[in-house]
């Protein structure tokens, strides 16, 4: 089990966080690189450089001694998003797993930076929001729709500069496309870099000045419990907040 982890092939700055003896495990995705191909040509770019199975949602590639190898990929990030992401090497521990975010029993935290400063240290945000998917684009607005979206929002610390800027943290407790995204924004709290629900004109400035264009999204750690051949175990990884997080709030 442990040779599939030491012999797949990786994206661009795609590492290995940890995986445990049962094949459940995490890697660090780089901001820019997507989950999974999404169209012919994008193998290169995306988490595994390998052929992807949408309907069974796995990477599968030629191993040694013409063996053929199978990772099963548990969530998803935006591209923009860098961060944890999921991947089981066994197809009946990732059918467990899934059941395990369905049930909403798979604690996330991201860390985000935003314009702007929240009215309070901590807040639960709910909203209703209204997802639309056409031609593989996902749309995310908080009004007219009927799916219920819950996050918890600390804040970690303020900026000192112009314009102000705030670095949060962010805990989702459902999982829904865009979800931390549509949120902030809805609350004047746009993530930097967001060019789809952000502040367009603020993040081309801030952009020249920072020298960065990414989006400040970043899903820190991920943790859970989950029963296995009879027992129940432990998971958890955290992927380190890239260092421009903080630069950029001092």
């Amino acid at each position: 089990m442990s040779e599939l982890w030491n012999e797949l092939p990786t994206g661009p700055g795609v590492a290995v966080l940890f995986h445990d003896a049962n094949g459940m495990g995490a890697l660090a995705k780089p901001e820019g690189v997507l989950s999974h191909p999404n169209e012919p040509g994008d193998e290169a770019r995306s988490l595994l450089r390998a052929t992807y199975m949408p309907e069974e949602e796995y990477f599968e590639w030629d191993g040694p001694r013409g063996s053929r190898r199978r990772l099963w990929l548990l969530n998803r990030l935006d591209s923009a998003t860098s961060g944890v992401i999921l991947a089981a090497s066994d197809g009946e521990l990732a059918r467990e797993i899934r059941g395990q975010f369905r049930s909403k029993l798979v604690r996330k935290t991201y860390i985000a930076l935003v314009f702007g400063k929240p009215r309070k240290k901590s807040e639960d945000w709910k909203d209703i929001l209204k997802v639309d998917k056409r031609g593989g684009a996902i749309r995310t607005a908080a009004a007219a729709g009927n799916i219920p979206a819950e996050s918890r929002m600390t804040l970690i610390r303020v900026g000192a500069g112009e314009p102000i800027v705030s670095l949060i943290r962010l805990e989702p407790r459902t999982g829904r496309s865009h979800q931390l995204r549509v949120q902030c924004a809805r609350r004047g709290l746009p993530i930097i870099g967001d060019q789809t629900y952000g502040n367009f004109r603020a993040n081309r400035e801030f952009g020249r000045k920072a020298g960065t264009k990414r989006m400040f999204l970043h899903s820190l750690e991920t943790s859970f419990h989950y029963d296995f051949d009879g027992t129940t175990h432990e998971f958890s990884a955290k992927a380190a907040l890239p260092e421009e997080f903080e630069r950029l709030v001092r």
